[in-house]
C-alpha cells in the first residue's frame, strides 16, 4: 500500500517546502524504496506556460509535455527520476475537468459544489499519482489559511480518513524567527500556523523549522509539547551553503526515525556517500570557471532555475566552483560584449521568448565564435547562432527569425505550421494559435553525427531531451551553412536540432533544453562537456 507524506508550509511562502519535500524523497530513494512526488498549486491557471518568468519563474517541462512548476524540476533533481504530467496539477485543471463532466452529463444532473466533486478530484488525482509506488510525497503550494488552498486541505483531511493512520503523515513547514532587538527566538508565529491547520482538521506529525540560527533543545521541546507532537519530529532547518546539503543536515536532524516510527518500519538508512562527496564539491571545490550567462530575465534568477542547477551537477562532477558571470544581454546592445563579457572562459546564451534583448545575445554570439571562447546556445541561443552565422559568416544580411518580423524575406527562423507532438500526435501551429499549450513540447530523439561535440557527449545511438518553443531552425538553410562551415549534428523528425562549428574549439547550439534532464548524481552531458571545456580554456 503506497504511504502518502503531505508537505504544508505556514507562516510565509518561500520558506522551502520544495526542497524539503525533495530532501525526505532523497533520503527515502536512497534508501531502497520507489518514490514519486507531487505539487499541487492552488492558482486558477490551467499551467504555469502563459505566466512571465518574472512573474513565476521557470516553467519546467517534463518529458510527457506538460509544462509545470519549477518545483517538479527540484523533484526531478534530487530522486533523479523521470515525472509527468500526473505529478502537477492546478486549481485550474481540476476545475476545468469538472466544469467538462458536468457538461457531458456525468453526474447525472447533480448540483456541482466544491465539497465533494472538486474535493474528490484532487483526491482521485492524487491516489492515480501515489498508484504502484512505495512513498508519494505531496507538497500542497501556498499557506495554510489562504482561500484557493482549502479545498486541497479538505482533500488531506479526507485521505487521512480513508487510508489506515499508518499510512498519511503530515509534515509541516514553517517559521521560527529571530527577533535580533530582542535577542530572541519566537515560537507564536509557528503556533498560530499549527492552530490554523489543525482548526481545518489536519493535525502535523513533524515541523520542519525553518531558522537563521540553531534552536536550542528546550525551545524545541516547547515546539513539540504546544504544537502536540513527538519531541524528536521537531525537525531543524537552517540556511544551507547548497540546497543539497539539505538531506544531509535533515539526516543528521535525525528526520528519518521519526518518518519510520509513524510507518511502523524498523528502519530508515540511506546511502548518502556519492552525494556527500558532491555536495563536498560544491561547497568547497578545488578549481573554478567563469561562465558568462547571457539572459534577459535575470531580475529574478529562478527565470533560469534548471539551468544554474545543471551548471552546478558539471561543477560538483568536475570538482569546481562555477562563478556565473550575470550578463544581461540588452546592456551589451549599450556598452559592446567585450566589457560585459569580460574575463570569462566561455559564453553561454540562454533561451527566452519575444525581441528584447535579441542583438545583444546575437552580439555575444558573435563574439564567442571569433575570440574561440567555448559556446553552448540553448533553443533560441540555438537560433540566434543560425542569425548570427548567416548574417556575418555566410553574408545574408537579412537572415532573421519571423518570430521578431514575420514579413522577413529570409526566414532562417520560421513556424512550422505541422508536427508530431510526443504521443505521435499530429499538431498544428498558426500564428493565431492560442499561447498556452502549442509549443513543441517535451522529449524528443535524435542521433549525433560521428565525430562531433554532441557524439563525444551523448555517444553514439538515439538520446533524447526536452523542448519547449515555437519556432524552429528552417532546413531550407542547412546546405548553406554546411557549405559555409556550420554542420548540422543532430536531427529529429527532420527539424534541426543542434548545429556546430567544427573549425571552432567548441561551439555547440541546441535546439532542446538539456537542463531539463540533469540531476546531482547524473549530470546532463551537453552541459558537462561545455564546463568541462570552459574549465580547460580559462
Amino acid at each position: 500500500m503506497t504511504k502518502y507524506i503531505f508537505v504544508t508550509g505556514g507562516v510565509l511562502s518561500s520558506l522551502g517546502k520544495g526542497i524539503s519535500s525533495a530532501s525526505i524523497a532523497a533520503l527515502l530513494k536512497q534508501s531502497g524504496f520507489d518514490v514519486s512526488m507531487l505539487k499541487i498549486d492552488p492558482y486558477l491557471n490551467v499551467d504555469p506556460g502563459t505566466m512571465s518568468p518574472l512573474e513565476h519563474g521557470e516553467v519546467f517541462v517534463t518529458a510527457d509535455g506538460a509544462e509545470t512548476d519549477l518545483d517538479i524540476g527540484h523533484y526531478e533533481r534530487f530522486i533523479g527520476k523521470t515525472l509527468g504530467k500526473g505529478n502537477n496539477f492546478t486549481t485550474g485543471q481540476v476545475y476545468s475537468s469538472v466544469i467538462q463532466r458536468e457538461r457531458e452529463g456525468g453526474y447525472l444532473g447533480q448540483t456541482i459544489q466544491v465539497i465533494p466533486h472538486i474535493v474528490d478530484e484532487i483526491k482521485a488525482r492524487v491516489y492515480a499519482a501515489g498508484k504502484g509506488h512505495d512513498f508519494l510525497i505531496v507538497e500542497l503550494g501556498g499557506t495554510v489559511g489562504d482561500i484557493e488552498g482549502l479545498p486541497f486541505m479538505e482533500a488531506v483531511r479526507e485521505i487521512r480518513h480513508e487510508n489506515p493512520k499508518t499510512t498519511t503523515m503530515n509534515i509541516h513547514v514553517t517559521l521560527v524567527p529571530y527577533i535580533a532587538a530582542a535577542g530572541e527566538l519566537k515560537t507564536k508565529p509557528t503556533q498560530h500556523s499549527v492552530q490554523e491547520l489543525r482548526r481545518i482538521g489536519i493535525m502535523p506529525h513533524m515541523l520542519i523549522c525553518r531558522t537563521e540560527i540553531k534552536l536550542p533543545s528546550d525551545l524545541k521541546r516547547k515546539l513539540a509539547y504546544s504544537c502536540d507532537v513527538d519531541d524528536d519530529a521537531v525537525i531543524e532547518a537552517g540556511d544551507a551553503k547548497s540546497i543539497y546539503q539539505v538531506p544531509m543536515n535533515f539526516l543528521k536532524e535525525g528526520i528519518l526515525k521519526p518518518i519510520a516510527k509513524h510507518f511502523e518500519l524498523k528502519t530508515i538508512e540511506p546511502d548518502m556517500d556519492q552525494w556527500d562527496s558532491l555536495v563536498k564539491h560544491i561547497i568547497a571545490p578545488k578549481d573554478e570557471v567563469n561562465i558568462a550567462f547571457v539572459g534577459k530575465y535575470l531580475e529574478l534568477k529562478e527565470s533560469y532555475k534548471s539551468l544554474i542547477e545543471a551548471l552546478l551537477h558539471a561543477g560538483a562532477h568536475l570538482n569546481a566552483k562555477i562563478n556565473i558571470n550575470w550578463c544581461d544581454s540588452e546592456k551589451i546592445e549599450q556598452e559592446g560584449a567585450a566589457k560585459i563579457i569580460g574575463d570569462s572562459s566561455c559564453v553561454l546564451v540562454a533561451g527566452g521568448f519575444g525581441e528584447r534583448g535579441v542583438e545583444g545575445k546575437i552580439e555575444a554570439i558573435h563574439f564567442a565564435r571569433t575570440n574561440k571562447l567555448p559556446y553552448l546556445g540553448i533553443c533560441l541561443g540555438m537560433q540566434l547562432s543560425i542569425l548570427e552565422y548567416l548574417r556575418n559568416v555566410v553574408g545574408i544580411d537579412d537572415a532573421n527569425s519571423v518570430e521578431f518580423d514575420k514579413d522577413t524575406k529570409e526566414p532562417a527562423i520560421y513556424l512550422i505550421e505541422q508536427f508530431l507532438d510526443t504521443s505521435g500526435d499530429e499538431q498544428i501551429r498558426t500564428y493565431e494559435s492560442p499561447m498556452g499549450g502549442t509549443l513543441r513540447l517535451g522529449e524528443y530523439p535524435f542521433e549525433p553525427k560521428k565525430g562531433s561535440h554532441l557524439e563525444k557527449a551523448y555517444g553514439s545511438g538515439i538520446s533524447y531531451e526536452r523542448h519547449r518553443h515555437r519556432y524552429e531552425a528552417n532546413p531550407a538553410y542547412k546546405e548553406v551553412l554546411e557549405k559555409n562551415g556550420m554542420v548540422v549534428t543532430g536531427q529529429s523528425h527532420g527539424l534541426i536540432e543542434v548545429v556546430e562549428i567544427p573549425d571552432h574549439p567548441w561551439f555547440v547550439g541546441v535546439q532542446f533544453h538539456p537542463e531539463f534532464t540533469s540531476s546531482l548524481q547524473k549530470p546532463n552531458p551537453i552541459i558537462f562537456d561545455f564546463v568541462k571545456n570552459g574549465l580547460e580554456n580559462r
